[in-house]
């Protein structure tokens, strides 16, 4: 276990992985604002965890791993408004609609995925231990804020000190805060609002920050201090920064061991932006590639480097994909027991022990299918398949893989495979060519063995893969 290194935002370096309790680790990762469809920016952070959830657990861990889902939030309110529906009947639908979206990328559930809104009276009782050593105060507007200048430690996660932060300031202060960088934990009221954005506090009817919520669930959870925090570049200042600032301010000890924080991801070279009309959603990309071909391609990029988004680099890592799919289609596997220490797997271990590298693992897969092709071993076809299975990859049966997304139902398939096989018989070749040319045309390759005729979805119409 002590082989695996990871970089850990706070100290800005690669350290050997020591969970606080050994065999055990305590994971926590900021999940979704459930007020419309996931986006492909949440695609690649959920991966990203997703990976290193499974790694830990094929390394040996006990993992509680929590993904928390924000569903109370100004861009909630608004958008249930705007549809004249309730704060639940939206989130409950946008939810739903990110599960099926997750589970079409393969991303495994959580241990647990708790609601921010069955965690206000955990959030109330850090905002009065916040008030009560004089790090959080009741500004006149009725907001409860929390006085950043107080905390000694604040800066540290993003690495600028509240000066350098407030350089950089450029919205003016709201009402009733003392200091720009001052936030909120306690937002009161607002008459127009519907009566389930409101809770009953100390300080009046209202709701929590954005920032408090976590704090509160990861405790709930996990603890006072746990082992592993991790989100988007974006949220490491201000989100990360102020759940430092609120955890330990109120109970005096180090908050999280190790932060981890995924890089941007970039369509076609520039930030993904409505305003660029270069924004994706899951839903939508799903229409064009298959679940596993995204996870496969998001996985070609190592989770801290900036990951760039694109059609033709999709259509590469499908055909990519393809290969190790042949290699199992060609030789069927054997059931394994993966042994760490040699070969292959050995050489995964070390990639994936090294901060997650998921390119390195990936290269060992194809010397892999290289070696299957090559030997023809169900023992090797049956350790890539495992393998795979580690980073949820070559899980599906290799043939309906293959011959996913097929222009042609099968049943016209399979009679023009018979067609051909009859003019062959014939010795009519140029009629046997015509169809197989004519098939591969419309997408569909055709494989000739001893054993028969089979077909594959060709990578691209018109080309073999």
């Amino acid at each position: 276990m002590s082989s695996l290194r990871i970089y850990n935002t706070l100290t800005r370096q690669l350290q050997p992985f020591q969970p606080i309790e050994p065999g055990k680790v305590r994971l926590y990762v900021c999940g979704i604002t459930v007020y419309d469809l996931c986006h492909m920016g949440h695609a690649r952070m959920n991966l990203a965890f997703d990976v290193v959830y499974r790694w830990l657990a094929a390394s040996g861990y006990d993992v509680t791993f929590v993904r928390n889902i924000t569903d109370i939030e100004d861009k909630i309110i608004r958008r249930a408004l705007e549809r004249g529906i309730t704060i639940r009947q939206l989130t409950d639908e946008m939810i739903a609609a990110m599960h099926r979206d997750f589970a079409a990328l393969g991303i495994a559930t959580p241990t647990h995925e708790p609601r921010a809104t069955d965690y206000v009276p955990q959030m109330l009782d850090i905002i009065g231990k916040l008030e009560a050593k004089g790090l959080a105060y009741h500004a006149d507007g009725g907001d409860v804020n929390y006085a950043v200048r107080k905390f000694e430690g604040y800066g540290k996660l993003s690495g600028k000190s509240p000066d350098q932060l407030r350089a950089g300031e450029r919205v003016a202060v709201d009402d009733g805060k003392r200091d720009p960088l001052d936030f909120v934990l306690w937002k009161s009221a607002k008459a127009d609002e519907p009566a389930e954005a409101k809770w009953a506090s100390p300080w009046g009817e209202g709701r929590p920050g954005w920032h408090i919520e976590c704090s509160a669930m990861s405790c709930a959870l996990l603890g006072e201090r746990f082992d592993i925090h991790g989100g988007g570049m974006d949220l490491q200042f201000p989100h990360h920064e102020n759940e430092i600032a609120q955890s330990e301010g109120a109970f005096g000890h180090p908050f999280v061991n190790l932060w981890m924080h995924n890089g941007f991801l970039n369509i076609d070279g520039e930030k993904m932006s409505k305003s660029l009309g270069n924004f994706f959603t899951i839903r939508e990309v799903l229409e064009k590639f298959d679940g596993e071909s995204i996870r496969f391609f998001m996985l070609r990029t190592q989770y801290r480097s900036p990951f760039n988004f694109s059609d033709v680099s999709l259509d590469d890592a499908r055909t990519a994909l393809r290969r190790l799919y042949t290699a199992l289609d060609a030789v069927a596997p054997a059931a394994v027991v993966i042994d760490w220490t040699q070969g292959p797997a050995a050489a995964f271990k070390a990639a994936m022990d090294d901060d997650f590298n998921t390119p390195g693992a990936l290269a060992v897969l194809f010397e892999l299918a290289n070696q299957v092709n090559r030997e023809r071993s169900a023992q090797d076809a049956g350790l890539l398949k495992a393998l795979g299975g580690v980073l949820g990859l070559l899980q599906q049966a290799p043939k309906a893989f293959l011959q996913a997304g097929a222009g042609l139902d099968e049943g016209a398939i399979e009679a023009q495979i018979a067609a051909r096989a009859a003019a062959k018989a014939a010795r009519d070749f140029a009629e046997a060519d015509r169809i197989r040319k004519a098939l591969l045309d419309q997408g569909i390759e055709l494989k000739d063995s001893a054993t028969g005729t089979t077909w594959v979805r060709a990578s691209k119409v018109g080309e073999q893969a």
